[in-house]
This record gives structure tokens, sequence and C-alpha cells, in this order.
């Protein structure tokens, strides 16, 4: 009998190369706009000033604390005063420094025209917006935690036996800080979108946070108090205060969150309208 003619085996198919994990759009973007951020001069100059501005403001307040307490009139002694009390009230001027941070990350694109380049990586308005303002607030929740540490560690001593430390109090008000700052943060990138200037949208803010609930303030008519109420830097105050009057904390904590919401909503409305 012949044998029948050896066949060649089969050679085996070949092994598919691992596919490259695929992020998603919505991660692709974060990770874009991360990059962007930190591969810019501003945002270490910016976080510098701020660090520099809360130790002299925490450094300044601790100052007069003690002063008050030693000087020759009794009638302007505060007392002892909580550590977490000078924290929050460093942010009056810190606040502005981190307000940079926020305007920054987009009227900085529109200055020098690059958010032409990142509409054609990511045409959909809405998701640029949106990806700017998750990395906008957790830089600013993050950098406000490590400003409301030196804020702390330089007021301490300073204070001296006027100071009190509680550890829950302290933590509580730094966390409040940290969360006011990404709000505000927010709320500036959305102003920005909005008025694409940076003088302009600082200018804008100024008002919105100090001047304009001041003025109304100053007048002292029950009607325009309860407006300045309403606007994002007093509704902020009275989170970061615990005030119960003339609402409670969380309430004041949603108000401003409604206004960065709705600077945010603006901005989009504007970014589809107009082109970049």
């Amino acid at each position: 009998m012949n044998a029948l003619p050896a066949t060649a085996p089969h050679p085996a198919p070949a092994a598919e190369p691992p596919s490259a994990p695929s992020s998603g759009p919505l991660a692709g973007a974060v990770a874009a706009e991360w990059t962007k951020l930190w591969s810019v001069r501003s945002t270490w100059w910016t976080m510098l000033s701020a660090a520099l501005l809360t130790a002299a403001s925490a450094g300044q307040l601790a100052i007069y604390v003690a002063n008050d307490n030693t000087n020759d009139d009794p009638a302007d002694d505060p007392g002892i005063v909580t550590v977490g009390s000078i924290v929050i009230d460093s942010l009056e001027l810190t606040q502005y420094a981190v307000l940079a941070l926020g305007l920054l990350a987009i009227t900085a694109e529109f200055s020098t025209g690059t958010l032409r380049t990142t509409l054609r990586c990511t045409p959909s308005r809405g998701r640029v917006l949106l990806t700017k303002a998750a990395v906008t607030a957790t830089v600013t929740f993050v950098l406000g935690l490590l400003l409301g540490g030196v804020a702390a560690l330089v007021a301490t001593p300073v204070l001296g036996r006027w100071g009190d430390a509680p550890l829950g109090g302290t933590i509580r008000d730094v966390a409040a800080s940290a969360a006011y700052l990404a709000l505000v943060g927010v709320l500036a990138l959305g102003l920005g979108a909005v008025l694409r200037s940076p003088v302009l949208t600082l200018i804008v803010l100024l008002a919105v946070l100090m001047i304009v609930p001041l003025s109304l303030q100053e007048a002292d008519i029950t009607v325009l108090t309860r407006i300045a109420d309403g606007f994002p830097g007093v509704a902020g105050g009275h989170f970061l205060a615990g005030d119960a009057d003339p609402y409670p904390p969380v309430v004041g904590l949603l108000l401003l969150a409604g206004w960065a919401a709705a600077a945010l909503a603006a901005g989009r409305a504007a970014l589809r309208r107009r082109d970049a």
C-alpha cells in the first residue's frame, strides 16, 4: 500500500497584538487639560503667589490678635481665637490668586488662540468646559488644603497662648476653605469663558464677590442686605463661618455652588454661540 502523503501541519493563527487601552473621550480630554494646566508657568507663579499671600495674611492677622490682647486698651481684646478662624480670614486676599488660576485656565487660550486647537481635538464645547472645570476644581481644592496648612503653621506660633487649635475644628475649617476656593475657581472659569478677557473677568469677579454686596450692605436696608446674602462671596462667607443666620451653612455652600454652575452654563452657551 502506498503511504498517504504527509500533509503539512496548518500554521497556528498568529496571536493578535493586545489592543491599546482606550481611556475614552472624556478621560482623554481631562488628561489633556491636566497636562496643559501644569505645562504653563502662570500656574506655578499663581500657586507661589497664593502661598506667599496666605503666609503673610495669616501672620498679620495673628499679630493683630496678639497685639490687641496685650495692649493697654481692654476694650478691644478678642481673647483666645481658633487657628481655623485665622485660616478662613486669610482667604480674603488669597482667594484672588486662586481666582487667577481658574480664569487663566481658559482666558489664556483665548489670548493665544490655542483654544481653536483644543476645540478641533475635542469638538464638544460642553465637554471642553466640563473637563476644564473638573481639573480646575481638583487643583484648587488640593491647593486650598495646602494653603490652609500653611496658614495654620504660620498662625499657631504667632498666636501663642492666644490661639487654640482643636484638631477637628481646624481640619473642618481647612477643608471648608478648600471647598470654597474650588467653587470660586470654577466660577472664575465660567465667567472667563463668557468674557474671554482676563482683566475684564477679574474686574467682574471683584464686583460680584466684594464690591456689589458690600455696597448693598452699607445701605443698612433689610431688603438690600438680604439681596447681598445671595451673592457668592457673602454666601461663601456664611458657609465658612458656620452661621445659622440668615441661613444654615449648607445653604451658603449650595448658593455658591449654584453661582459656579450658572457661570459654567453661561460659558457653555457663549462657546457654542461664538467661534473661538
